[in-house]
């Protein structure tokens, strides 16, 4: 009932366990509070919070619009509803090193488990673009130092990302994530990496956790969970595909409207009532204040 049982100090330690197991986590997107309840609900073993997700929520692209502000209080929102840890993309860190140590302080305090720092220019750019831009490795190093002397609770797992790959080859990236490593990054974003091959490679050249962003729409193929495993991937997200799965079912919908001038035919693809109740438990709410809640929940699915 309301937010989470757990707190942030023991989600940031689980995930700190669930990392030491070698074992590939699973990180959805989640575009809003209740979708993170839903990826809880399904048994996966975190969640992400997208940037180009906050930023499309708000009509945008993903250009480095969204401010500190408007993440942290989204991030927030997820990240309270839901048992299981959250990482949230944090951009450049929205600014240079003093920028970036709030930040990471102002995040902490919104109780996720785990964010990455990129070393795109500020502003960035979606990572599946063509035209992206990076900063020189002194930079980029530097938003890491100020983001690991930023952290208060050693359990927050601080991640590097790096963009270099599609600007300057593999080779780069790889000397980039070594450099990253030693400025204090927990573990390695290596974005739009074109091959099985190349996560492999820079899983081989660092001593800590890689990622895999199994993007639609992008760069990298879509790797299967077990192909990821094999090359020593440590946590695969998937950015925005359940926002991209509602968006295409609600223009769906709407284009039902307009066909059929109502949705007779598409309420069967609709979740329905009771199964919106079970997700929100309703039921708890019922045991815990009669006088709030004092109606049965549907039974029919």
């Amino acid at each position: 009932m309301l937010y989470s049982s757990v707190t942030a100090a023991d989600k940031r330690a689980a995930l700190r366990a669930a990392l030491a197991t070698g074992e590939l986590l699973r990180f959805p997107g989640a575009f809003n509070p209740l979708s993170a309840k839903l990826i809880e609900d399904k048994g996966f073993e975190g969640v992400y919070i997208s940037g180009a997700v906050l930023a499309a929520d708000l009509g945008l692209p993903d250009i480095g619009l969204t401010t500190l502000t408007e993440v942290a209080g989204r991030s927030q929102q997820i990240a309270r509803m839901t048992n299981l840890p959250a990482i949230v993309d944090a951009d450049t860190g929205f600014g240079e090193p003093m920028n970036v140590a709030r930040t990471i302080q102002t995040l902490e305090d919104a109780g996720v488990a785990g964010l990455h720092i990129e070393d795109q220019v500020n502003p960035k750019r979606c990572g599946h673009l063509d035209g992206k831009a990076v900063v020189d490795v002194t930079t980029a190093t530097k938003r890491l130092r100020a983001a690991a002397d930023a952290r208060r609770d050693p359990n927050l797992l601080l991640m590097a990302r790096t963009d270099i790959r599609a600007i300057d080859g593999l080779d780069a990236a790889i000397d980039r994530a070594k450099a990253l490593v030693d400025a204090g990054a927990d573990a390695i974003f290596p974005e739009a990496m074109r091959d099985l091959s190349e996560f492999e490679a820079v899983r081989k050249a660092v001593d800590v956790p890689i990622l895999a962003n199994m993007t639609e729409f992008g760069k990298s193929e879509l790797f299967s969970n077990q192909q990821l495993a094999d090359v020593g991937v440590n946590i695969v997200i998937y950015p925005v595909s359940l926002l991209r799965l509602a968006m295409g079912a609600a223009e769906r919908g709407l284009d039902t409207i307009v066909a059929e001038g109502s949705l007779n035919s598409q309420v069967q693809n609709m979740q329905t009532r009771a199964r919106l109740y079970e997700l929100l438990d309703y039921e708890a709410y019922n045991a815990f204040d009669t006088s709030v809640f004092n109606f049965e929940i549907p039974s029919a699915r």
